[in-house]
């Protein structure tokens, strides 16, 4: 069994991490680290596990476990990994945007691969250092590249992505409590948001002069997921953008091109990404649906383990939507 270990368990992304390990048939949790919450049950944190799991929070850490994850705030795991070096068997997956940008790849000796694995599935299975994507990096990345792969992307691609609350994090703001998010819209970071520089680093190591992007993040009324629209001229048919999809997604176990619109609770509580394409004129519609916490997080990181350690790419992954 392949022992993992957990730091900054008690967020969504950690409790989504347990909640796929506990039911994974290669895995054993070693060890849940938390500094708010060391010595109480883990169920105090995340009750939908009660009847689950017996597993406590605890305030050590093993350096020596297969595997460890950060689940850290974004800045925390450079901190924490200069403070806990693990063992050079052990294997690192950080959540965080700490090490997915190429010039913040390699520290202290430790190679990061950006853990896409569409785009670096043979990097990322020889890898022992994984970046993983973020969220909306990963919904916009799906949705886009494999125009890129075609040298297709030639001019400007308008973004918009809506997101649920989970994407904000789990301590409270002013914008993510009920009162404020609920029967509300709004956008937020306009053109400037975070997960650009990866998005473009990956999609200009298919196609360097690709367009600029535009890119409108959008808060919305509800949980989990995310939704992206993108748009950008395109001078073929659909049935030829359709093809380019078909064709760079047709070994791929968890992005699939739908034929028909798509919307977001097709995917929520799956590992699962959606894509569908709409011709208008000389312009074509890029649409692509991914549950935040598991595809943009948890489960892409279990995702990337799997791969890591040879498994099948989807062992522990087969988590079920319900449309209604």
């Amino acid at each position: 069994m392949i022992k993992a270990g957990i730091i900054g368990g008690s967020g969504y992304t950690g409790g989504e991490l347990i909640r796929i390990l506990l039911h994974h048939p290669a895995v054993a949790i070693d060890f849940v680290y938390s500094t708010t919450r060391a010595g109480k049950a883990v169920t105090t944190a995340h009750p939908d596990l009660l009847g689950t799991t017996d597993l406590s929070f605890t305030g050590k850490v093993n350096h020596d476990v297969d595997i460890v994850f950060l689940c850290l705030g974004h800045g925390n795991s450079t901190k924490f990994l200069k403070e806990h070096p693990f063992s050079e068997d052990t294997k690192i997956i950080d959540l965080s945007n700490d090490f997915r940008l190429y010039a913040d790849a390699n520290f202290e000796g430790k190679q990061f691969i950006y853990g896409l694995p569409e785009l670096n599935k043979s990097k990322i299975e020889a890898a022992t250092y994984i970046a993983n994507p973020g969220c909306f990096a990963t919904a916009i990345q799906l949705a886009l590249l494999p125009l890129a792969k075609a040298r297709r992307l030639d001019g400007e691609v308008h973004i918009n992505a809506i997101t649920g609350s989970t994407g904000a994090g789990i301590s409270p703001s002013s914008t993510s409590h009920f009162s404020w998010r609920n029967n509300n819209v709004s956008w937020y970071k306009p053109f400037t948001h975070q997960h650009l520089g990866e998005i473009n680093e990956s999609l200009r190591s298919l196609q360097k002069d690709s367009g600029d992007l535009f890119f409108l993040p959008t808060r919305g009324n509800f949980t989990r997921g995310i939704l992206a629209t993108a748009y950008t001229k395109f001078k073929g048919s659909l049935e030829e953008a359709s093809d380019l999809y078909q064709e760079f997604y047709a070994d791929v176990v968890f992005t699939h091109i739908a034929e028909e619109p798509i919307y977001l609770k097709q995917v929520v509580n799956t590992n699962h990404c959606h894509v569908h394409l709409h011709k208008h004129h000389d312009t074509l519609l890029i649409t692509s649906a991914i549950d935040n916490l598991l595809k943009g997080a948890s489960g892409q990181a279990v995702q990337n383990m799997n791969l890591i350690f040879g498994l099948e790419e989807d062992l522990g992954l087969n988590l079920k939507a319900g449309v209604y």
